[in-house]
């Protein structure tokens, strides 16, 4: 899926057998529209279905609004992502898109207005498919529920926000907009919260937009024109070069189509064939389209049960059974109620509007849900049967199950003898399986424990799982299979009033999420014409509405425009033996091959070559690039390019390294104290280890950069999506100086330091390429390809040895850190200095060793990553204190205090620092959690549960904000004030989500003392501020402020002569020059001596969070986060509590959800949305309350404020600790050891293994569960 993108207004497409008409009524013109399809026609519309030489043309945006008319259904609007839908499959739909639902030149929709305004937007990328949703729920829905506003944003992943403002901005549409709080008759919407004047200003625009929406708002209809009921008898057949689609009319019609095309796929939702059209040389001679028949689109209640026809799109089916669910009688409604259990969580709502259910069944997926159901499912159905179906996954919604289960029973009447038995399974083999011979032995018993024995003894023995089954996580699998039946067991005694000792249904699907977040109170004495300290929009929001926000590869194509695609290794070490271009350059459309031959310059850096040239030192190194015509050429040549190679060995592991003593950097070490004075004082020693995984960036733009040439003096202009100017990089690769090379940048639609290093190298291989053949390149990464070739946060491996004293305190730790840098340098020497510096976190260990270690392997270079090392430092000494409050038999929260820092101290590097801050935000995280209360209750609730547990846990952090170097703290900022009055603000800082342009214009704002309609903001370029440092580390915005703050003043100061002379004039009346400044921390840490002033300053924070867990599945739902953070004076506080609620759930992600595999050569297997789970709506806590600690100051940074952009990240270590204390909960009742190291991600597989039970030890039994050793890799 490509950016181009999420727009092109209401798209209306009506075929025929031999045109296409083509209406759009928006803000791009046709030849862009047709230019997704990867050509950029001039020709007729005819065109339009001959382009493509390999399959029927996908519309590459990224989400739309799909609204059909059929003369035999009611018209629906299908939420949709139109990178699935085939061209031919829309003809009688109108496809509106974000534009077409609102735009900033005409007028823009309350949806988009609300989540701009309620700052629900952050790098924008991902918010025009947010307004879709909604908008879709809203045509087919003028009032929905909490539920289904959730459900509709199932399928929206987002990695900025932590979806909070999002729910709360789209809340005001539900059924209840006012919780008439407790039972007062007063609207919530009228209270003053917590004094938060900030908040009750939200509030009330919230309420203006919905007398907005009341009185003006009118939405789109279908086209009265394009309504084509007298042509759905007719067959619709569409030819290109390879591809017949042709869509009967008739059932009759299909049935010989399919007799005389046998191998012809069916498609009505194209979720299963569409997933493979990246394959250039996948495709199918014919596709029959049955969506047009009347008969499979019939849907009717008959005596026997409902009649659905198999092009019935899921989310159709989910309406239907909700709907008719009420009016039958329970015992006809068993297995309506199990397919609409697992409905709820089947995919996102975009897939369920578009999947039918008779694709699902017959494509006979093995992690399909309904199938399992479908098939214990009988026709007929009385009181004395239970069905029942189960899934899991390693996230809750929209994620394929890893094991899913449909369970039947029927017993003779009045007793509980089995009658008759269904138990099948899916996700174990490549269909559905059933275990019908467990079931015939079974049969004729009674349903006690004594079966339920024999019946997980069978079905184990019956449904196999080889070591080498694909996906691995074998044990877990097949605990799941007796898991399942034993729940399955708990629903049936319970329904034969039983009495069972658990709990109520472990899901709720329909959680009320209750979200608050304090704002600050501003200077009642401060103008209210200053915008410093309050919740200002984002600069760009309205844009990230309505689809305008233009990012690189939105840019319209250019005259001569040529698409790269580029070769890379598929061996993690070899040397190149040759290099076979000739295919390649055979395929049509393209123009030439580019190699590390056709560099001017310099082939990269010291550290990293653009082209692999004589060695390969991972998968995925770039070693030569294909462009051509169209991107589609492009990657067709690629793959024609013949690589040979001569293997050497790779050493891809942390513990390979330490073996080949394979190191990057030397050792980084730090002491403190006596460490062996300190152990010999202690009462007790542990030691111990722990693993963390890596994390990828998963920011939803993905790299993309467009190299121009400029006629004359070689001068070249670079778009590109970076966090850092390129221009030198390539500057030198092209032998030029860097003020030929014109670097720009708008915006970045996410980055999390992924966007440091690499980018600078995409832009040197475009740049070649573009010098080569003198024409426009354009390089935009697909998602396989990018999380492919880009390296993540650092992998690490952590040795422990702590001394403490029976009171908890810690007397002596002696710490070794390790992490996976990958093949090249990159960051990776700084990462582990960083993991050295921070690993106290906030606990102040009197006699303390630190030793980190950077290893070299043949991965993907591993990269800068939000948090920059401390989320693995920090992890690392939590678990540490968490086993010290273990062996103490202490309160985990009284063994962090009794080892926190206070009042004023020092660091193991001997940098000052003031430890109240620290106090003051664990004390009140303690008040506003009600922590104690409701830890008591946590452990009434485990006492009382046996196979559902809670947890809680509070952690405190101390956060060093900024780089240990000077360099990175140097900013430069361009202020023009025009004749008119009008000002332009330029910076070195890039926008990324963090709202840092935002920030500039309130400053300027303040410093000149004018309105913010009078500034402007235009882009990030090296010919307005050159020399750009890194836009990291949480002071982007502190260090490129202080230079518009000087910038601003200077000009200021100039004005003063003016201003005396005419005092009573007006701002437009004084202006008239131009000034540029720039200003930075002073920090520095010496290695040699172990001292230093490393970092600016420190930010201090706690979060508490509680959980609960299934023991038997090892799911988990996140209950409640209460964050408290010291962000002194915030310049923005809704920006900066957007920033740390976006941090702390991608710290969930990391700690609890996203995990990387590689298979034994090195090959990365996560490469998509489908294999690597990022945290979504489902996964933020149900409460989730933020708060800015009052009356904090910062003396060092501008206006006391400080940076919070990555600080909430290590917050999210919350949850992984409330996971924690509910596993030893049950490992307590089930007399388990309670000293256990639980490695990261904790992820389902590892919850439910940890909670050993009488399950896990049935599967260990069997001999052949063990995986084998090399089969797949975790990396650790």
């Amino acid at each position: 899926m490509t950016q181009l993108q999420r727009k092109y207004g209401i798209l209306t497409l009506i075929f025929e057998k031999t045109r296409v008409h083509l209406d759009v009524l928006g803000f791009f013109p046709s030849r862009q529209i047709l230019g997704n399809f990867g050509t950029y026609l001039k020709a007729l519309p005819i065109a339009f279905l001959h382009k493509s030489n390999s399959r029927i043309p996908y519309l590459k945006s990224l989400q739309g609004c799909l609204t059909p008319q059929f003369s035999f259904t009611p018209q629906r609007h299908h939420p949709a992502n139109s990178c699935l839908l085939p061209i031919s499959s829309l003809h009688g739909a109108a496809v509106t898109t974000v534009e077409g639902v609102g735009s900033i030149k005409n007028r823009i929709n309350p949806i988009q207005e609300r989540l701009a305004k309620c700052h629900g937007s952050q790098c924008g990328f991902c918010t025009p498919g947010m307004v879709m949703s909604i908008y879709a729920l809203l045509r087919n829905h003028v009032k929905p529920s909490m539920e289904q506003i959730i459900s509709a944003l199932d399928g929206n992943l987002c990695r900025c926000t932590g979806y909070r403002p999002i729910i709360d901005s789209y809340a005001s549409f539900a059924k209840q907009t006012c919780c008439q709080l407790r039972g007062t008759g007063q609207c919530c919407l009228d209270q003053e919260e917590l004094g938060c004047s900030s908040s009750a200003g939200v509030r009330v625009v919230i309420k203006l937009f919905i007398l907005t929406f009341l009185k003006t708002y009118k939405s789109l209809s279908f086209p009265p024109q394009r309504i084509v009921q007298e042509q759905q008898r007719k067959t619709l057949i569409f030819c290109s070069k390879r591809t017949t689609w042709i869509s009967p009319s008739t059932l009759k019609e299909l049935l010989e189509l399919k007799a005389k095309y046998p191998k012809a796929p069916l498609v009505v939702g194209n979720t299963s064939l569409g997933l493979k059209k990246n394959d250039c040389d996948a495709y199918h001679p014919v596709i029959l389209h049955p969506l047009r028949i009347p008969e499979m689109q019939v849907f009717s209640i008959t005596d026997d049960g409902i009649v659905i026809g198999a092009a019935c799109c899921l989310a159709q089916l989910r309406d239907i059974l909700m709907e008719t669910i009420p009016k039958l009688p329970e015992e006809k409604t068993k297995i309506y109620q199990a397919l609409l259990q697992q409905l709820r969580t089947l995919a996102g709502e975009q897939i369920r509007s578009m999947a039918s259910l008779g694709g699902h069944v017959v494509s006979r997926g093995s992690a399909w849900d309904l199938n399992p159901i479908l098939s214990a499912g009988k026709s007929v159905l009385n009181l004395d049967e239970f069905i029942s179906a189960f899934r899991q996954a390693d996230r809750q919604k929209n994620a394929f199950s890893i094991v899913n289960a449909g369970l039947r029973v029927l017993f003779s009447p009045g007793t509980d003898t089995i009658v008759d038995l269904s138990i099948l399974y899916g996700g174990i083999g490549s269909t559905t399986l059933s275990a019908r011979k467990s079931c015939e032995k079974l049969i004729g018993r009674q349903w006690n424990d004594q079966m339920l024995s024999e019946a997980c003894k069978l079905v184990l023995e019956e449904i196999s799982l080889p070591p080498s089954a694909s996906g691995g996580k074998v044990e877990y699998r097949r605990t799941l299979l007796v898991s399942f039946l034993f729940r399955f067991y708990l629903e049936v005694l319970h329904g034969l009033h039983q009495m069972v000792r658990t709990g109520q249904a472990f899901y709720n699907y329909c959680s009320d999420l209750k979200t608050h977040s304090c704002l600050q109170d501003v200077d009642p004495g401060q103008s209210p014409q200053d915008p410093v300290g309050r919740p200002v929009m984002h600069q760009s929001g309205i844009k990230h509405t309505t689809g305008e926000a233009v990012y690189i590869d939105d840019i319209r194509p250019v005259d001569g425009e040529l698409s790269l695609a580029v070769v890379t290794s598929v061996k993690a070490h070899a040397k190149i033996k040759s290099i076979d271009i000739s295919e390649a350059l055979q395929v049509p459309g393209v123009i030439n091959v580019v190699t590390a031959k056709d560099v001017p310059g310099k082939n990269g850096n010291d550290e990293e070559e653009a082209f692999a040239k004589d060695k390969v030192i991972c998968v995925g190194q770039i070693i030569c690039a294909v462009v051509a015509e169209t991107l589609t050429q492009a990657k067709c040549g690629a793959k024609k390019v013949k690589i040979a190679y001569e293997d050497l060995q790779p050493v891809l592991t942390i513990k390979d390294a330490i073996k080949h003593n394979s190191y990057i950097t030397k050792e980084r070490k730090l002491e403190k104290g006596d460490i062996e004075k300190g152990f010999k004082s202690a009462d007790k020693i542990i030691e111990g280890e722990l693993h963390m995984g890596g994390q990828e960036h998963f920011y939803l733009e993905t790299n993309s950069v467009l190299v121009i040439p400029r006629m004359e003096d070689k001068e070249m202009d670079v778009y590109v999506s970076t966090q850092h100017a390129t221009d030198k990089l390539v500057a030198s690769a092209l032998n030029l100086q860097s003020n030929k090379i014109m670097c720009h940048t708008k915006r970045v639609g996410g980055a999390f330091g992924g966007k440091i290093t690499k980018p600078s190298f995409f832009a040197v291989i475009a740049a070649v390429a573009a010098n080569k053949t003198g024409r426009p390149v354009r390089f935009a990464l697909e998602r396989d390809m990018d999380m492919l070739i880009t390296g993540g946060r650092h992998p690490f491996f952590g040795k422990y040895k702590v001394g403490f004293m029976k009171d908890g305190r810690i007397m002596a730790a002696d710490f070794q850190c390790y992490i996976n840098g990958g093949c090249t340098k990159d960051e990776s020497e700084l990462v582990i200095e960083y993991i050295v510096l921070k690993v106290d976190n906030a606990y102040n260990i009197p006699n303390l060793r630190v030793r980190g270690h950077a290893c070299k392997t043949n991965l993907p270079s591993n990269t800068a990553f939000r948090g920059f090392g401390f989320p693995q430092a920090g992890l690392f000494v939590e678990t540490c204190i968490v086993a010290v409050a273990t062996k103490t038999g202490l309160p985990h929260e009284k063994v962090r205090e009794i080892n926190m820092y206070k009042g004023v101290n020092r660091t193991a590097f001997k940098e000052k620092f003031d430890a109240e801050n620290l106090w003051k935000c664990w004390k009140e995280c303690l008040v506003k959690s009600d922590y104690h209360s409701r830890k008591t209750k946590v452990e009434e609730f485990n006492r009382k549960n046996y196979w559902k547990k809670k947890g809680i846990a509070i952690i405190p952090m101390k956060f060093s904000v900024g780089f240990n170097a000077t360099y990175f703290h140097q900013a430069g900022a361009l202020v023009h004030i025009y004749l008119d009055g009008s000002v332009l603000v330029t910076h070195g800082g890039i926008e990324l989500g963090q709202g840092i342009h935002t920030k500039m214009l309130q400053i300027a704002s303040r410093e000149l003392k004018i309105p913010l309609s009078y500034i402007h903001f235009c882009e990030t370029s090296s010919t307005t501020v050159p020399n750009g440092k890194y836009t990291a580390g949480s002071v982007g915005t502190e260090i490129n402020a202080r230079a518009v703050q000087d910038a601003c003043q200077i000009l200021w100061k100039r004005l003063d002569p003016i201003r005396r002379k005419n005092p009573k004039g007006k701002w437009e009346d004084w202006v008239s020059d131009v000034s540029v400044s720039s200003r930075g921390y002073v920090t520095d840490m010496n290695w040699e001596s172990k001292k230093g002033h490393a970092f600016p300053y420190f930010l201090y924070g706690a979060a508490c969070s509680e959980v609960e867990i299934d023991c038997l599945t090892g799911a988990h739902k996140n209950i409640r986060t209460d964050i408290v953070m010291d962000a002194s004076f915030s310049i923005n506080p809704a920006i900066d509590i957007g920033q740390i609620e976006g941090a702390f759930i991608q710290g969930v992600g990391l700690y609890t959800l996203e995990e990387i595999y590689f298979s034994p050569e090195g090959e990365q297997l996560t490469l998509s949305p489908d294999t690597y789970k990022i945290p979504a709506v489902c996964d933020i806590p149900e409460q989730f309350h933020v708060y800015l600690l009052p009356n904090s100051c910062n003396s060092i940074a501008i206006y006391s404020s400080k940076g919070v952009g990555e600080a909430g990240f290590f917050l999210g270590s919350s949850v992984f600790f409330a996971i924690r204390d509910a596993v030893a909960a049950a490992r307590k009742e089930r007399g388990l050891p309670l000293d256990f190291t639980l490695n990261s991600p904790l992820t389902v597989e590892r919850i439910r293994m940890a909670c050993d039970d009488i399950f896990t030890k049935m599967v260990t039994v069997f001999p052949f569960l063990f995986m084998h050793p090399g089969l797949v890799i975790t990396w650790s």
